[in-house]
C-alpha cells in the first residue's frame, strides 16, 4: 500500500498532464534519490522535457547569435534558447534560484505561452526554498522528504484531453473566502485552485466542478500554502435568510444554498486535517530566514577575481579586470560582415574597444558578529558568563560559515576590546577567562567602540552585525561624566551613527523589567529587540541564531 502523500503527487501529475499551462507547475520539495527518481520518471509527456540550471545565462534562455557559424560565415546566425518552444521545465536546485532567474521564468508562466515549470527544491531547512514569486505561480505544492521507497510505487499517466468544464455559481467566492481563513494572501491561490477543480472533473470525466474536484482543489493547493490554522468555531455559515413569502403566487425556488455551492466548513475541515501539527513552528522559522536574509552570510558584493560568475559587462583591457573571450567574439560576431567588406587587408576577424567584455563575479564577504556586553554592576560576572557561553557556542558555528567573532565590554568610564575578530576557539576562550565587571555604565562608550571596530571591518572586506547585551540603565556620559541624562542622549547619538553606517544590530534586554529606552532604541537602528531577563548561554546564543541567523 502505498503513503497517501505518494498518492496525491500521483494525482497531481495526472492534472498537470492534463492542463500544463492553466496550473503551471509543480513545487517539489524533496532531496536527490530513489523517491525523487520515480517522481520523475513519471512527469507527463504532453511537452517536451527541458531542464534548467539555476545559474542558467539569458543567451541559452533566449537564444542569441551562434558563435562557431557566424565566425565561419559571412552572415549573423542565431540559434534559439530553451524558451523558443513550449516545454515542461524541470528546475533542480529550485532553492538557489537567483532573483531574476525567478522574474524570467514568472513572466513566462504569466505569459501562458505553453511552459509548466517543475521546481525540485532540495532545501534542508526553512529558508532554503523557492522564491516565493515563483513559488506562488505554481498551482500544486508537494512534499515527498518523508517518504521512503517503499511507501510509493510505478505510476502510468495517460492524461484525457481538456475539454470545457462549468463552474457552479459562488465557487470562487467561496475559494477567495476559505484562502482568507487560511491567511492565504495571494490572489493568485483561489484561481489556481478553481484551475486544479476543473482540471480534476476532466479527470474524472466530468463537465461540471462538483463538491470531490473541489475538495481535491483545496488539498492540493490551499493547504500547502495555509499560513494559519482556521478557527473551528468561526467555520459555521450564517443561517439562510427567511423565505420571501410577500407573493403567495410565485413559484418557490427548491435551490438551496447548500446545493448551490458547497459549503466552506466541509473545505475547511479537509484542509485543517491536511495541516501539519508543527505548521505554525514551521512558519515561525520560514518568516524569521526571509526576514533577515539568507543564513551565515555577509554582504554581496560584485568582484572581478572570484566568486560566483556574473554577465559579463563591457570593459577595456588593464588593471586587474579579466576578459570574458566568448562574450567578446558573441559581441563582435555581427559586426564581422561589415567590418571585412570595409577592412583593405581582407582579415577574417576584427576586434575592436567596443567589443572588449570583461568578468564579472559576486563575492561574497565573511560577516563579523561584534559582542557589546555590559560589564557594570554588581550582576556583570553573570552576564558575563553568559556572553562567554554564547560566544564559544556561536563560534562552533562560524567555522562551516566563515564568520567571524568579537567582543566589547563597557564598565567603569569607557570600553575595551577584550577579543578582536576572530575565528579561534582556543583564543577565544584564553581572552575570556578572567574579565573583572563593576562601575559605571559607560554604554555610549560601548557603542562608539563598537562602531569603530565595524568600519575597521567594513574597510577589510567584511560584514559587521553588533549585538548589545546591556540592562539599559546609561550613567556614564561619553566624555566619563556621570550624567545619566548625559549617558542616555549619548547613547543614542551613537545608535544614530550606527544606524546611518547601515550596520546591523541586535538588542538583548538583560535587565529585570523591559526597558523603554533600550527598545527605542532598537526603532532606530531597525533592530530586533530581545527582553531575556533570565537567559543562560544555550538561550543567548539560540536568540541570537534565530535573530541574526548566525
Amino acid at each position: 500500500m502505498t503513503h497517501p502523500a505518494w498518492d496525491r503527487a500521483v494525482l497531481a501529475l495526472r492534472l498537470l498532464a492534463i492542463d500544463p499551462v492553466g496550473l503551471g507547475g509543480i513545487w517539489l520539495r524533496g532531496r536527490a534519490g530513489p523517491v525523487r527518481d520515480r517522481f520523475l520518471a513519471a512527469l507527463p509527456a504532453p511537452l517536451p522535457h527541458r531542464r534548467l540550471h539555476p545559474a542558467i545565462s539569458d543567451e541559452q534562455l533566449y537564444g542569441g547569435v551562434d558563435l562557431p557559424a557566424t565566425l565561419t560565415s559571412d552572415k549573423v546566425i542565431y540559434q534559439q534558447g530553451l524558451m523558443a518552444n513550449p516545454s515542461l521545465l524541470i528546475l533542480p536546485m529550485a532553492e538557489r534560484t537567483s532573483p531574476g532567474l525567478a522574474a524570467r521564468l514568472g513572466i513566462a508562466l504569466d505569459q501562458k505561452t505553453g511552459h509548466a515549470l517543475v521546481a525540485l527544491d532540495e532545501g534542508a531547512t526553512p529558508e532554503e526554498a523557492l522564491p516565493p514569486a515563483l513559488a506562488d505561480r505554481l498551482a500544486l505544492h508537494l512534499d515527498l522528504s518523508e517518504l521512503g521507497f517503499h511507501d510509493t510505487a510505478v505510476a502510468q499517466i495517460t492524461p484525457p484531453p481538456l475539454v470545457p468544464v462549468t463552474v457552479p455559481p459562488g465557487t470562487i467566492t467561496d475559494l477567495a473566502a476559505i484562502s482568507v481563513r487560511l491567511g492565504i494572501s495571494s490572489l493568485r491561490a483561489p484561481l489556481l485552485a478553481l484551475a486544479a477543480a476543473r482540471t480534476h472533473a476532466v479527470f474524472q470525466g466530468r463537465v461540471e466542478v462538483d463538491q470531490t474536484d473541489l475538495l481535491v482543489a483545496t488539498e492540493l493547493v490551499l493547504a500547502p500554502r495555509a499560513t494559519q490554522i482556521p478557527d473551528a468555531e468561526a467555520d459555521h455559515e450564517p443561517p439562510p435568510p427567511p423565505p420571501d413569502t410577500s407573493s403567495e403566487g410565485e413559484a418557490q425556488d427548491d435551490t438551496t444554498p447548500d446545493d448551490a455551492a458547497l459549503p466552506q466548513e466541509i473545505l475547511l475541515k479537509a484542509v485543517r486535517a491536511m495541516l501539519p501539527a508543527d505548521l505554525l513552528a514551521r512558519l515561525a522559522a520560514g518568516k524569521a530566514a526571509r526576514a533577515t536574509g539568507s543564513a551565515g552570510t555577509g554582504a554581496k558584493k560584485r568582484g572581478n577575481r572570484r566568486g560566483r560568475p556574473l554577465p559579463s559587462r563591457p570593459g577595456r583591457l588593464g588593471g586587474d579586470a579579466r576578459i570574458d573571450l566568448v562574450a567578446t567574439l558573441r559581441a563582435a560576431a555581427p559586426w564581422q560582415p561589415l567590418r571585412r567588406s570595409l577592412s583593405p587587408r581582407g582579415q577574417r576577424l576584427h576586434i575592436r574597444p567596443a567589443d572588449i567584455r570583461v568578468k564579472q563575479y559576486q563575492e561574497t564577504s565573511d560577516r563579523l558578529l561584534i559582542f557589546v556586553v555590559d560589564a557594570s554592576g554588581s550582576a556583570a560576572m553573570a552576564r558575563l558568563a553568559e556572553a562567554k557561553g554564547a560566544v564559544e557556542l556561536l563560534l562552533v558555528q562560524a567555522y562551516a560559515r566563515r564568520d567571524h567573532v568579537a567582543l566589547i565590554a563597557f564598565r567603569g568610564t569607557g570600553a575595551e576590546l577584550l577579543l578582536p575578530p576572530t575565528r579561534s576557539l582556543v583564543q577565544t576562550k584564553r581572552r575570556l577567562a578572567a574579565l573583572p565587571g563593576g562601575g559605571g555604565t559607560p554604554m555610549a562608550a560601548g557603542l562608539q567602540a563598537a562602531l569603530d571596530l565595524a568600519l575597521q571591518a567594513r574597510g577589510r572586506g567584511l560584514t559587521p552585525t553588533v549585538a548589545l547585551l546591556t540592562d539599559g540603565r546609561a550613567n556614564i556620559a561619553l566624555d566619563g561624566s556621570a550624567d545619566r541624562r548625559a549617558a542616555q542622549s549619548d547613547a543614542m547619538v551613537l545608535a544614530r551613527a550606527l544606524a546611518r553606517q547601515g550596520v546591523p544590530a541586535l538588542i538583548i534586554d538583560t535587565g529585570a523589567r523591559p526597558q523603554p529606552q533600550l527598545r527605542d532604541m532598537a526603532k532606530m537602528l531597525d533592530a530586533p529587540y530581545l527582553p531575556l531577563p533570565r537567559a543562560d548561554a544555550a538561550r543567548l546564543g539560540a536568540a541570537v541564531s534565530a535573530a541574526l541567523e548566525v
